[in-house]
């Protein structure tokens, strides 16, 4: 038990009041796990909480007053941790059907604040100062099981609360878990509901889905219970374009398979890709996206799907808008699904070093992502195959290398700027220097850094050829 956690018992039961750590602090320690981020109960209105907590901590904030919750932080001293503590008012929860936020009413008991929580691996606490263990719904016997179960009817609990069943896929993925029958039913009876929780709060789920130790298991159950025919009904269609006569992989499968790979392949914090990281997992889980859309069985027996990646890059940046995520992961998980396929090609045939330009000036700061999904889209079973493709890789990764010593890579420019290139051509700001400065970059690319004075002999070559064709 954490020390601040008995301090801040005993400050509170010398105030009068009940205090009680609850949910995934305590459900953590049972599995030998510790954290800074503390979470309690109390018997003290928040006002009384904010009072407490303002003297105890070094910060303390009321964003979650309205439903009763104080936050405050101790800043690490003396090397202890940093901590930060949310207490929140017993409560009570009365839903409105038609939404997802509750009429919040407090309440007066620990075991009653414990009955409204998601399941009952979080309904277990520790009554402070004396620790005593409190377990009204027999968590402990789930935690042991390894069981997702509601404290109350399921079928009550997510029609009071729908975002309770996306974390039933969530906790599968933390922990785990299996979810327990009766949750499962009423999820897959109530999968719907799920439309009327927010965009954010359902992103908000999903991301931390993804990014724990077993995503696979929390996107079985997204599948298979039907939640995500309402989430994410990409991930639907490309389950349901398994190909009965077997002529082309299940791109559900697979693109599970090239998740688990991606992971395998992020670095620790000190690597180019630290683990976990969001966007690389949704670009592998969604790399193959725009197949179902694209699929096509040919005469010959086979089956194509041309231009993918390219209606696969549309289809994630559509649906990750639609979930409200920020601009910048929309626009870097659809910039890799359009990528994904540019490697393939490069062993049978030996790239220029202006291909290679383009590959690493596309990919720009995506580029170590790019490797790592590249690598992990590889799933065949036949080892040779497999093997090639990897030395093909470790080819095109070392003329990286050479080419980035050589050029920096990183930071490719044309070889004259806009000031030059107007001085050259004797040009006022305009379109016609933007056309200039393309041209200039297409040559960097295709040959290489060439000087200042070779760049503007040839594009002075070039305004000339097309000042002659205008005419």
């Amino acid at each position: 038990m954490a020390p601040e956690a008995v301090e801040l018992g005993e400050i509170f039961a010398a105030a009068g009041h009940e205090l009680a750590l609850v949910g995934g602090p305590v459900r953590d320690a049972f599995l030998g796990r510790s954290s800074a981020d503390l979470d309690f109960a109390t018997s003290a209105r928040p006002d009384d909480t904010q009072r407490l907590l303002a003297a105890w901590g070094d910060a303390h904030w009321d964003i979650g007053k309205e439903f009763g919750t104080i936050g405050a932080k101790k800043f690490s001293r003396g090397g202890a941790p940093e901590v930060v503590v949310e207490v929140t008012t017993y409560r009570t929860d009365e839903y409105d059907p038609a939404s997802r936020k509750p009429l919040v009413v407090f309440g007066d008991t620990l075991d009653g604040d414990l009955s409204r929580r998601d399941f009952t691996v979080n309904a277990m606490a520790v009554r402070l100062p004396d620790l005593t263990f409190v377990d009204p719904h027999d968590g402990l016997t789930d935690l042991a099981r390894e069981v997702l179960r509601t404290p109350i009817e399921a079928v009550r609990s997510f029609d009071d609360d729908p975002l309770r069943m996306m974390r039933a896929a969530r906790f599968a993925a933390q922990l785990g878990f299996t979810v327990d029958p009766s949750a499962d039913s009423a999820v897959r009876d109530m999968a719907e509901r799920i439309t009327i929780v927010s965009a954010e709060r359902v992103r908000d789920e999903l991301s931390k889905l993804l990014v724990s130790r077993f995503p696979r298991q929390g996107l079985h159950v997204l599948v298979e219970s039907g939640l995500a025919d309402h989430v994410l009904p990409e991930l639907v269609g490309m389950k349901e374009a398994v190909d009965e006569h077997n002529r082309h992989k299940d791109v559900y499968e697979h693109s599970l398979t090239v998740l688990d790979q991606a992971i395998d392949l992020e670095t620790g914090p000190d690597g180019p890709v630290p683990g976990p990281d969001l966007v690389l997992r949704l670009a592998a889980l969604l790399h193959d996206i725009g197949k179902p859309a694209t699929r096509k069985f040919e005469s010959n027996g086979t089956v194509s799907f041309h231009h993918h990646e390219i209606v696969g890059a549309k289809l994630t940046a559509k649906r990750l808008r639609a979930l409200r995520f920020d601009k910048e992961t929309v626009n870097q998980v659809s910039r890799l699904v359009e990528l994904h396929l540019r490697f393939h090609g490069y062993g049978d045939g030996a790239w220029t070093d202006s291909a290679v330009r383009r590959y690493v000036t596309d990919a720009g700061p995506l580029l170590e992502r790019l490797h790592r999904l590249t690598r992990a889209d590889c799933t065949t079973r036949n080892k040779r195959k497999a093997q090639r493709l990897s030395s093909a890789y470790d080819d095109l990764e070392a003329r990286i290398e050479v080419l980035r010593g050589e050029e920096e890579l990183a930071s490719i420019r044309p070889d004259l700027d806009g000031q030059q290139i107007m001085e050259a051509l004797s040009l006022k700001p305009g379109p016609e220097v933007g056309q200039a400065y393309k041209f200039l970059m297409e040559l960097r690319l295709d040959r290489g850094p060439l000087g200042p004075e070779a760049a503007r002999e040839e594009l002075v070559r070039w305004w000339a050829g097309r000042s002659t064709e205008q005419a």
